[in-house]
Formats: structure tokens, sequence, C-alpha cells
């Protein structure tokens, strides 16, 4: 019963509380019956279902005697039952064995009905704890109403009597018996509306009808808003996707059979003037007000009819239209083709009146009154006033509509797909619009620069949302090619390419390519590409940790008044978002990233915002906040439609997440799926790489962390870059260490030092104390090696990245130990131990537990406060159990013996009460704290 929670409550209340009345009121496909029949099988009493029906047979008072033929299964003979209940052998004829004698007729017809109406509620009342259901009361006929009436005033004390009925078919306005009704007060009356569910249960109902928890919030929201939220128009248009889930599939899906019949017995009702109102509201397809719905209409006298007799519903502030989209489109079927146009032509007419015009709806009336160059008109002015605004997907929208249309002039089409194109760099319209540009490239008459513009914006497009840079690079320098006549576009193409974080060109290439934009765009008169090179200046500068970014990054035109321009500088500081995390200035990247999310918002720039989203998810997992992270990096990644590389940062996190949990297959996994070491962006794929060597070196693989570091720092040198070298260049020195290579582990490490000269880079700076450590200490300098690591734990703190400050520590912890300082080595890795297993990662604590073990130091496992919770390390068993893991991986990852793991096991099951592994599920955690160190 999604969203009916107190609905329910309160008619079983009644159901178990005789004598009640309950009224359940509601439209057609609200759920009344569905929640009858709930609440029904919750009471546990006998339940009695009659219908009204709208076509009756002369059967008088036949619902409720449809109702009682029922008894038959609760009776046991006349004996006991009042001899009045006779009178009812010629209504029940199923039930006369089981009734007393039949008694002579009255003369008087009033005073035979009155002792029928007893005859009826005695033997209900014989019938024990009773609920009498009569569905649809609206259609009731007299006698029945009369009859409900008798009862209703006195029901039987063990009886529950529920009414359905739709408020807006009563033939007595807000009457449910057509009369007033004042109960006993030995008898409890309840009323109950049934409004339409809200979006979220509508969402709710949707993926429990199709098994699917994981329904994207777009589908929900469009099925509420075709639906109304009604519960059966949802389960109806639900069943007839298919496995379709896309929100566009919603579109196609059609008007269920039965709400047209139902819409069309609903118009065969209404007067001429009232019929001519509803058409209206279908053909102005959005809640009016009462003067537009007149002049659309053409007659101002319906209305009131149609809202009385629940066909147009009221909305707020005094604005009226049919429930949903699905009535709408019912009714707009019905309507002629010809009365259709005209509707559709008076409502241009009066909405061109208004000020300020609407021009997205002047946009489709325009379209289906017929009147193309009014649809080009208003459509191109919806698209560019939508943009001004910063409302991109609107604009966006409007624009993919009339591309769609068939009936679009070809000339009409090429400038409305590059004003597309334009705005969908900002977008999330990644698919559809590839799809278009690749269709006018091709176009052989297309004139050179309208192909070159087409062309820059699919190589644009597939270069930063697609992440395809096998087909986006050849694109954007074909464009510039041909753009030379253009000089700010061939700019713009340039400043992409000077990105040095994509594809395999060392940096001085791209540094040409920034120079050579700067110089075309300096001959140009475009302040929004102008802007966009200027971004990627300051971009360039900040990823390689340039001095100078601060000042360019000042330089950016936030406040500019157009909006064009602002979505540029939001795309800009997007990047350095990105950028300044990737270098470990995290508190410079927090400024980007609020003044990239806001401009974004304000602008309309959704591809920059929805990376900026991924980013947030890397600067948490390098901040250490670590609650909750997982599962919100693992929503990530299944939000790719719209984008692919928007998944890319959740991939990573998730990799390194489980990397610290021991959990390798699954580290390996996402790590290889943060991107291709050819084409991915190359500062996320370097860390990744730098993930997958610690991978192997956990493994004991050391030949293929080396070939894996050998293959990465190679990468790394090409591209010139090396303050991106910060989560592989210790991961890469370890492996050659401990492969014997210490002279290549040691050159490694100076060309790190090399290239980190004269760069902001913090998070670098600290590796190339870590790396030098491990050299210092493989060379036996154990105390320069100490140095080196207590320097680069405070870095990595003041960042402050935690758990790469644990690692310092681990790692300086070696270095005492191997100057015999055993105590001081012990409170390290004490340290060290906590710390990681403050944020989770249990692998690295447990290697640090075991380490204090091997040096006889006592390591008390933290525990839960709470009889029958499970200590700290019984919970990370149990999540390795639960995992599928076998008991020698997990003495592996834990640094156990497995006779231990085995006893871990035989005490889960105890505790958790189950009797076999398969069955083992880490509890929910209770508060209470800790105890221990």
């Amino acid at each position: 019963m999604v969203g009916r929670a107190e609905p329910l409550r309160a008619l079983l209340e009644a159901m178990r509380h005789p004598p009640a009345v309950a009224l359940v009121e509601g439209e057609a496909g609200i759920g009344k019956t569905t929640l009858v029949h709930a609440a029904a099988d919750k009471a546990r009493r006998t339940l009695l279902v009659g219908y009204c029906h709208p076509l009756r047979e002369p059967f008088p008072y036949g619902p409720v005697f449809e109702a009682m033929r029922d008894l038959r299964d609760v009776l046991h003979g006349p004996e006991g039952l009042s001899p009045v209940t006779g009178a009812l052998h010629g209504h029940l004829p199923e039930l006369t064995p089981l009734l007393p004698p039949a008694p002579a007729p009255l003369p008087d017809p009033a005073a035979e009905r009155h002792r029928l109406f007893r005859a009826v509620r005695d033997l209900l009342a014989a019938a024990g704890p009773a609920v009498l259901v009569i569905e649809d009361l609206h259609w009731a006929d007299d006698g029945t109403q009369d009859l409900l009436r008798f009862l209703r005033r006195r029901p039987p004390d063990e009886l529950a009597l529920v009414l359905t009925y739709r408020r807006q078919e009563l033939s007595a306005a807000g009457l449910a018996l057509g009369a007033a009704y004042r109960g006993s007060p030995e008898t409890s009356s309840v009323l109950i509306p049934l409004e339409p569910l809200a979006g979220p249960d509508v969402g709710a109902l949707a993926a429990a009808l199709l098994g699917r928890p994981d329904l994207p919030p777009t589908f929900a929201a469009r099925l509420h808003e075709r639906t109304g939220g009604i519960p059966f128009l949802v389960e109806e248009v639900v069943r007839s996707l298919g496995d379709d889930r896309r929100p566009e599939a919603l579109e196609r899906a059609g008007v269920p059979l039965l709400l047209r019949e139902s819409m069309s017995e609903q118009l065969a009702r209404l007067s001429p003037a009232a019929l001519a109102t509803v058409r209206a509201a279908a053909v102005l397809r959005l809640p009016v007000g009462e003067q537009l719905l007149a002049a659309v209409a053409g007659d101002a006298g319906g209305l009131s009819e149609a809202l009385r007799l629940g066909v147009l519903h009221e909305y707020p502030d005094s604005r009226y239209g049919l429930r949903h989209a699905l009535a709408q489109e019912a009714v707009y079927d019905t309507i002629p083709g010809p009365d259709r146009r005209r509707g559709h032509e008076r409502a241009v007419a009066a909405l061109a009146a208004q000020d300020p015009p609407p021009l997205v709806q002047l946009t489709f009336h325009a379209r289906r009154s017929g009147d193309r160059q009014a649809w080009l008109r208003y459509g191109g002015a919806a698209a560019r006033q939508a943009a001004a605004l910063g409302d991109t997907p609107l604009a966006v929208e409007v624009l993919e509509g009339m591309i769609s249309d068939p009936d679009l002039p070809g000339s009409g089409r090429v400038a409305l797909v590059l004003t597309l194109a334009r705005l969908a760099m900002a977008s999330l319209a990644y698919p559809r619009v590839i799809r278009l540009l690749r269709h006018l490239v091709s176009d052989e008459r297309l004139a050179t620069d309208l192909r070159g513009e087409a062309r820059l914006s699919l190589g644009l497009i597939l270069f930063g949302q697609g992440g395809d840079v096998a087909a986006g690079r050849p694109a954007i320098l074909a464009a510039v090619e041909e753009l030379g006549d253009r000089p700010a576009l061939a700019a713009r193409g340039l400043a992409a390419l000077a990105m040095p974080g994509w594809g395999p060109e060392p940096l001085a290439v791209h540094e040409q390519w920034m120079e050579r934009a700067e110089e075309l765009v300096a001959k140009a008169d475009d302040a929004e590409i102008s802007a966009a090179v200027l971004g990627n200046r300051a971009t360039l500068a900040m990823s390689v940790g340039s001095p100078e970014t601060a000042e360019l990054a000042a330089g950016l035109p936030a406040t500019d008044p157009s909006t064009a321009v602002r979505r540029q500088v939001a795309r800009a500081y997007c990047n350095l978002y990105d950028l300044a995390v990737t270098l470990g200035q995290y508190e410079l990247a927090e400024d980007y990233g609020r003044r990239g999310r806001e401009l974004a918002e304000e602008t309309g720039a959704l591809f920059p915002a929805y990376l900026a989203r991924g980013v947030a998810l890397r600067m948490d997992w390098m901040a250490g906040r670590w609650e909750g992270l997982a599962a919100r990096a693992a929503a990530a990644t299944e939000d790719v439609e719209e984008s692919p590389v928007g998944s890319l940062e959740a991939h990573y996190v998730l990799g390194r997440l489980a990397l610290a949990a021991g959990e390798w297959a699954e580290a390996e996994s996402h790590l290889r799926a943060a991107g291709s070491p050819e084409t991915g962006y190359l500062p996320l794929v370097l860390a990744a790489w730098g993930g997958l060597v610690e991978i192997h070196l956990a493994r004991g693989e050391v030949a293929p962390a080396v070939r894996e570091s050998e293959l990465a720092a190679g990468r790394l040198a090409a591209k010139g870059v090396w303050v991106w070298g910060d989560q592989l260049v210790p991961a890469a020195v370890t492996a050659l260490l401990r492969a014997g290579r210490a002279r290549e582990a040691g050159e490694l490490v100076e060309h790190f030092e090399d290239g980190l000269r004269g760069r902001t880079a913090p998070a670098a700076q600290a590796a190339l104390d870590l790396a030098r450590g491990a050299v210092e200490l493989s060379a036996g300098r154990a105390q320069a090696a100490a140095e080196r690591f207590a320097e680069a734990r405070a870095a990595f703190t003041a960042m402050p990245q935690p758990y790469a400050a644990a690692r310092a520590g681990e790692a300086a912890a070696d270095a005492l130990l191997a100057q015999d300082d055993r105590a001081a080595a012990a409170a390290a890795l004490a340290e060290a131990a906590e710390r990681f297993a403050a944020l989770g990662a249990t692998r690295d604590a447990a290697r640090c537990r075991h380490a204090l073990r091997e040096y006889g130091v006592a390591t008390p496992v933290n525990r839960r406060r709470g009889e029958g919770l499970l200590s700290a390390r019984e919970r990370e068993v149990a999540r390795l159990v639960a995992l599928g893991r076998t008991n020698r991986e997990i003495a592996e990852v834990l640094f156990l013996s497995r006779r231990t793991v085995e006893t871990h096991v035989a005490t889960l099951l105890r505790k958790l009460g189950v009797r076999s592994r398969t069955e083992i599920v880490v509890p929910p955690e209770r508060p209470g704290g800790t105890t221990g160190a």
C-alpha cells in the first residue's frame, strides 16, 4: 500500500472497532478497492462485498443482497435467527435453507419495506464480526440508498459498514447517501478521502511493479506527471512499457483503454458549453485562468458544470485544467482535426496578447495550428530566452523538439542543430546531439565553415562529455583547418586541444596549441569564446602547478552580464576544482568548487556541475570523509546514460576503498574502469595505475607490479606533468625496490623531483618525500628515511590526507625499526593502525596490528558496548564472509592464521544465530561508542 499508510490505519481502526461506518471517497483509479481489501485482510473479519453498477437491472437493493449471499458460509441454519429474517426468502434464494419460514406479506408497502430492512439488519447481526462493503455508491439506486441509510443510522454491534464512491459523481453534491446523516453516539464514523500519490510514492509503486529499486528519478517524475499520481494509471502505464525504462518511453505508452472509455462517458454527459470548455483545456494542455480558457473555448459558460462533474480540476491560483496528462490526451484525441486546429489558432492569438508572451507555449500552439513561420519565430525566441536565463535544459528541449519535426525546412535545421550543439556542451544532451551532428557533418552540400563549426561541436562533445579521445581529437583538428575564416571558433578548438589531461602529446605541444588559441582569439570579437580560451589557459596553468594560476583565475569574468560568458567561467572553475584536488590544494579546491557549482546552477551549465559531483567524491576520499562514501560512489557509477565520463571518479574512489579493505578483485575492476591508459583522463588514470601497482604488491606479484610501474611512469614522463605522480610514484618506487632495481628507483625519484621544481603541488611534494624515504631505507640510511617519512606524514596531515598520512606513519615505523628503536616503531605503528581503523581501512589496520604482534606488542581490538554486538574484528570477518571470501583469503587480508579465522567464523555463527556461513550478514552498528585502543 504505497503512500496509503494513514488511510489504511484509519480504515483498519474502523473495521476492528464496530459498530462503525467508513466512507472512502476518491476518483476512478485512485485505489479505493485496493485499500478496502488490504484493510479487510488485516482485520480478519467476514468480508461481504456488493457492487453498484452504472447500468442497473430492476433488482431492488441489489448491491446489498449481492454482498449478503456470502453469508451462506457463515450461517448454520435458522436456529437462533430472528423470525423477521424470513422476509429475505425472495431476495436471497441461496440462503433459503438457512432462513426461518417466510412471514405472511404485509398489506402496507411501507411496513413491508421496513420489515425487509429489519431483516437485513438482523441477518447481518447474526453473522458476527463482519465488514459490509458497498462499492461505487455513486451509482446506487434510491432503494439501495434508503437501505444503507437505515443500516448507517444504527448498524449491528459487530458490523463495520464501508462505502466507496466518487464524490464528483454523487447525485447530491457531497452527500454520499443523498441526504444529511447524523449517526448514533455508539457508532464511530470516519471519512477517508484518497488523494493522488505524491511523486516519490509513484516512483516507489513503479519500482515495486517492476521489481527494480533503481529506477531513474527522471522516470518517476515523468510517470507522476503523466498519470497525476492515480495508482491505476501508474500500473497500466508501467505494465505497457515492457523493458523500456527511459522517461521518453512514457510518451509512447499511450492512453489506457479504460481511461479512454471513462473519459468518453464523462464527455457524453456534458452540455455543449461545458464540452467546449473541456476541449479547450485539452488544447491548452496546462492549467490556465478562466479568461484564457474562455477565449480558446469560444464560450465562457461551461466551466462551472465541468468542475461540478469532476471532468476539470481546479488548481491553485484559480487555474483550471484536466487532472493529468493522460486525461488531457484522451480528451484531445476526441476533438475533430479542424476543431483542434482552430483551438490552437485561438490559443496563439490569446497567448500572444499576454505580456510577456509565453514563448514555449506559443511555439507549441503555432506548430499545432500549422503556422510554420510563427512556429520557427517563436521557437527560436523561446530557446534564446531560456539560454539567456540560464535554463539550458529548456532551451535544449525546445530545439530538440523543433529539429525532430519532419516538417522543419533543411536550412532551418542546420542553424538549429548548431545552436543546439553550442548549448549541449554545457548540458547533458550528449547522446542525442552526437547523432544530429554526425548527420550534419556527413552532408556534402554544407558550406565548409558550417561543416567546420558542426565538426568542432562534434569533436568537443565527443572529447569532453563522451571521453572519446580517439574520435574527438581528430574531429577538432580537422575542424580547425576548416575554420580558417572563423578564427574565434578555431581558437575554441585549439584551446580544447591544449588541455594536457587528454591525449598522448607532451606538455610542450599543448602549450603551443594554447599560444595559437590566444593569438587567434585576440583577432576576434567574441566574448564567450574569449572567456572559454581564458578559462582553458587558467586550467592549463593549474594542470602543471604553475604559480600564475591564481592571477589567471582572478581574471575570469565571473560577473559578466552575458549568461553564455558566465557559463564558460563556471566550466573553468569546475576544471580548477578538479585540478586543485589532484594537486592537494584542498582549501583552494573547496573555493573553486563552490564558485563553479554556484555559477553552473545560475547559468544552466549542467555538465560541469555534473563532473564536479564526481570530483567531490575523490575529494572526500582524499580528505578521509569515508562514511557513506562507497554508497554515494556506487550510485554515481550507475548514472552514465548522459555522459560516459561521469562515472570515472566514482570508479576510482570505489577502487581505492576496496583496496583499503583488501578486496583486491573488486578494487582492480573499479580502478581499470576509471579510464583507459591510452585515451583516459591522465591525472585520474595515473592515480588509478598507482592503485593497480599496489594491488600487485599486496598479492606478492612483484613482476606484474614492476611491469605496470614501468608503463605508467613512462606515460607520466612522456607527458611531462610530474605533479600528477603523487599516487603513482611512491608505489612504482616500492615495486622497483622489491625487484632489486634500486638504481632505477632512484632515477625515477630524481626525475620526479626535477619535475616538481617551481611547481605548487603539495600532494606531489609529500609523495616525493615518501618515495625518497623508501629509497633511503633501501640503501640502509634509516635515519634519513625516517626524517623523510616524518616530513611526508606532516605534510599529508596538514592537507589533510589522513590515509596517506597513516601510510607515511607506517613507513616511518619501518625506518625506526631499522634503527633498532622498537618502542618508537611500535608507537608509530599503533598510531597508524588507529588511523586506518578510524577510516575503515581494514586491510591496512590489520597489517599494522600484525606487525605489532610480531614486535610482541598487545593490540586490543575495539569492542562495541552492548550484549550481542560483534567486536570490530568480528565485523571485519563477517563482512568478508558475506562477500564470499574463503577462510584462507580472509586470513591473507586480515593477517591472521586460518585457525583464528575459523574460530571467528564459529563465533559469528553462534552470535548471529545462523547455521551456515552463507547466512552470515553484517548487522547494523548500534550506537554506544567504543572502548579499547
